[in-house]
């Protein structure tokens, strides 16, 4: 209940500061805002929690700051996903309705501190009402030992609210004349869908930050067309000018689906995936809050999810693309289930050339790539040896989204039917990156040339792609 000295509507308290001005204005004004009183009071709620007459701003619109040390930030005026719970620490990512628990829910990705004690409390707009509930907040249990983790807010639907639109989520603690504008998120995955979807796989990737690795990320982008990819997502924080030119041109293209990534305006986020490696609040740029969101984002619009990063392929070995991989792994382990990859690394430390038996890369291939920064995965086709130790580290997954409730960086937290690995004879994960064993000798890496199979497509592919992105000219690609 509201206090005495609370009992006027905010539009009437606002006049009290005016009542002064003149006789005229004043009129004037206790006659508009007595009507628009009246007029509210046709829907209580909207005075009872002292919200505005005007529909609240959806989601909330943050400017983001050009430079981010040395890439560029998102572009000014885009949409960030992220919103704040007054008095408390919390940060909201996003909502989505939640088909599969015995209960009507709306599950709201949140980033929390974890050793803050907060009850929250949910309001869910259902056309011209608005319906409260009382919040259950779990957190994730990979954080990697950060101050921050990734969580879910549950929130109970209401009985008389069969379909909320949008949702806000403030500390049950709050004045209850805090204003919720610009606090609601909408809430997605409205409808359920089982058997027919936009898009048969999606990739998400997260999360990017200064990147200036342009030749992998169109290798890439191509390869995993070529694999049968039509969608694939991407948390970005910052990148080259480069880097960004090539995000414009698959998004035009339909392919690529950019998110700006903003924890840094809130938060000390770490570089690393631990304390020890990356000081900071919260793990590796937000990673776990962007793959959770991935996942419910394309839950109702893709058939599968891949959790990789960039310069990783889930490449099959004796079919040539997912769409040929995917019925094969179905039969072997089970439908609705995840799949793990094993983890091949493919040092970029060492060019070495294939063994007399093997076939050769294409000779003299692409002289201009090396205009363009970045990795040619071509040519590194020798991989670490796999060792009981790290056997099953680092793995990634392809999974049907709607098996899944709580992902991680590497596997599921929490999943309907579990996850099943791969044999690698059917396929294998190729990561090519920095050599992380220091020790590891030339002599000691294996030859796999595999990825070869692909380049008669995709060496036009990517020349295409710099030529139509204007990052190289036409006459100089060969």
């Amino acid at each position: 209940m509201l206090t005495s000295h609370n009992q006027l509507p905010p539009q009437l308290k606002k006049f009290r500061r005016f009542v002064y001005i003149s006789p005229v204005i004043t009129i004037l004004a206790l006659a508009q805002l007595l009507w628009t009183y009246r007029t509210d009071k046709t829907f209580p709620f909207w005075t009872q929690y002292n919200q505005a007459t005007s529909e609240p701003q959806i989601p909330v619109q943050l400017t983001v700051p050009q430079q981010h040390g040395p890439g560029q930030m998102a572009p000014l005026g885009q949409k960030v996903p992220l919103v704040a719970v007054n008095a408390t620490k919390t940060l909201l990512v996003a909502a989505y309705q939640e088909h599969r628990t015995t209960k009507k829910e709306v599950r709201v990705i949140a980033v929390v501190l974890r050793s803050e004690i907060v009850a929250y409390r949910c309001f869910l707009r259902c056309q011209e009402q608005l319906h409260i509930s009382e919040a259950v907040m779990n957190v994730h249990i990979d954080h990697f030992d950060f101050v921050y983790g990734t969580a879910d807010i549950m929130c109970p639907v209401p009985s008389g609210c069969e379909a909320p639109s949008h949702i806000a989520v403030t500390s049950a603690a709050a004045n209850s004349e805090d204003k919720l504008d610009n606090k609601f998120l909408e809430v997605k995955n409205q409808k359920v869908q089982s058997d027919s979807f936009p898009y048969n796989f999606t990739v998400c990737f997260s999360t990017m930050f200064d990147f200036t690795n342009v030749l992998q990320l169109v290798q890439s982008l191509e390869m995993l067309q070529l694999l049968g990819v039509n969608r694939v997502i991407i948390y970005k924080t910052s990148s080259s000018p480069e880097t960004q030119s090539v995000l414009d041109y698959y998004t035009h293209k339909g392919l690529v689906e950019v998110i700006p990534w903003s924890f840094s305006r809130f938060l000390n986020v770490s570089h690393g995936f631990s304390p020890s490696h990356g000081p900071g609040d919260l793990h590796y740029f937000g990673q776990i809050p962007a793959l959770n969101d991935c996942i419910y984002r394309y839950m109702y619009q893709s058939r599968y999810v891949a959790l990789h990063d960039m310069d990783e392929l889930i490449l099959p070995q004796s079919v040539n693309s997912w769409l040929e991989l995917l019925p094969l792994l179905e039969k072997k382990y089970g439908a609705d289930r995840c799949y793990m990859f094993e983890n091949n690394e493919f040092p970029i430390t060492y060019t070495l050339p294939p063994p007399a038996s093997q076939s050769p890369p294409p000779q003299g291939c692409c002289p201009s790539w090396r205009n363009v920064s970045g990795v040619n995965i071509l040519a590194h086709l020798f991989h670490v040896p796999i060792i009981t130790k790290t056997h099953y580290s680092n793995f990634k997954i392809i999974v049907n989204p709607r098996a899944v409730f709580a992902p991680s960086v590497h596997g599921l937290l929490s999943s309907k039917n579990g996850c099943s690995w791969v044999d690698r004879t059917i396929a294998r994960m190729y990561h090519t990156r920095v050599l992380r064993n220091t020790k590891m000798r030339p002599d000691q890496l294996i030859y796999d040339g595999r990825l070869l199979s692909y380049s008669t497509h995709l060496i036009p592919n990517v020349n295409t792609v710099f030529r139509e992105s204007g990052l190289l000219p036409e006459d100089g690609i060969h």
